[in-house]
């Protein structure tokens, strides 16, 4: 068809110029009509090809579904062999049967009913386990619940703990770098306060800048009555030789203590019960005692903040 529309084109062109319009009006009408049916049968040729596709993947497909078929059949044959000797193996057994006496039959009688008695311990045994592993599973689940309530609690505990050292820090802000320090570790807060913020070498009465810190330290622990305060004096490892009513850095870090607590305790609002002081002396230091720098850094008050772990306790019981 293309050859023929070609073949016309030339044709045109060659005799346009000879032949009168009508012919050539002619030529155009059957060029135009031989277009239009090279456009059907190019649709059609598409069409087809679609057609074909589809065709062959049926066929495909009908393939695989007829290969299905023949490992089906190839199995049922199997299994039907399987079943036959099975029903020969019977049958040969019902034979034998047959041909054995009464007693042999009564002897076979008692192994059954053994059996039979075997297979319902067995099943009473099976039952007991079942609900054996029943009872363990609802155990397991309680313990997956409670789990997960300690977790969710331990949670918050940490997200309180985080909220109150950011409170603390934001009340201390103008005592940093005055030797105040605070950091939350292991789910505690830690208020560090160096001796030169709070007291006068060899004293345990707290100067005028350490009592402000300290009062605002207890404004914020005021507000958060569920929570444990240890009060820690620690010192360097320079022996104490002062006022003659101390034995030692230890009893020395141990009035510094006291003298927090005391401070504290002037907020109502803090429960006394809540309060503990211990003095560490010279045996928890934080840097070298060779050093000047070391030793003042040794010089502290830890105050130590604790969530209650009632709530976490009763849960760990319960698991």
């Amino acid at each position: 068809m293309i050859k023929r529309i070609s073949l016309l084109i030339v044709t045109v062109g060659l005799f346009s110029s000879c032949v009168s319009k009508k012919i050539y009006t002619d030529l155009e009408d059957k060029y135009a009509t031989l277009k239009k049916e090279n456009r059907s049968l190019n649709e059609e040729v598409e069409k087809l090809s679609k057609e074909k596709n589809i065709v062959l993947n049926d066929l495909n497909t009908m393939a695989k579904q007829y290969d299905l078929a023949i490992e089906e059949l190839n199995q049922l044959k199997s299994e039907l062999a399987a079943t036959k000797s099975n029903l020969d193996n019977l049958k040969a057994s019902y034979e034998a049967l047959e041909k054995n006496s009464s007693a042999e039959i009564a002897k076979n009688s008692k192994k059954n009913r053994e059996l039979l008695a075997k297979l319902e311990a067995k099943e009473q045994a099976l039952a007991s386990e079942s609900a054996r592993l029943e009872k363990l599973k609802r155990e397991l689940e309680n313990r997956s619940k409670r789990v997960a309530e300690l977790e969710n609690v331990i949670a918050t505990k940490d997200a309180s703990m985080k909220a109150l050292k950011d409170a603390i820090s934001k009340a201390l802000t103008n005592f940093e770098g005055k030797g105040l320090t605070v950091e939350q570790r292991d789910g505690k807060v830690y208020v560090s306060m160096e001796n030169k913020l709070l007291f006068q070498s060899g004293s345990w009465s707290v100067g005028s800048e350490g009592r402000k810190a300290v009062q605002q330290l207890a404004n914020v622990l005021a507000e958060n009555p569920d929570i444990a305060i240890l009060i820690e004096g620690h010192t360097d490892n320079v022996p104490y030789k002062g006022n003659a009513q101390l034995s030692g850095n230890w009893d020395l870090s141990t009035k510094r203590a006291t003298a927090i607590v005391n401070i504290l305790r002037e907020n109502t609002s803090i429960n006394p019960e809540n309060l503990t002081a211990a003095g560490r002396g010279e045996y928890a230091p934080i840097a070298s005692n060779d050093t000047t720098e070391g030793r003042a850094k040794n010089r502290r008050i830890e105050v130590i903040l604790t969530p209650k772990l009632d709530e976490i306790s009763k849960l760990l019981n319960d698991i």
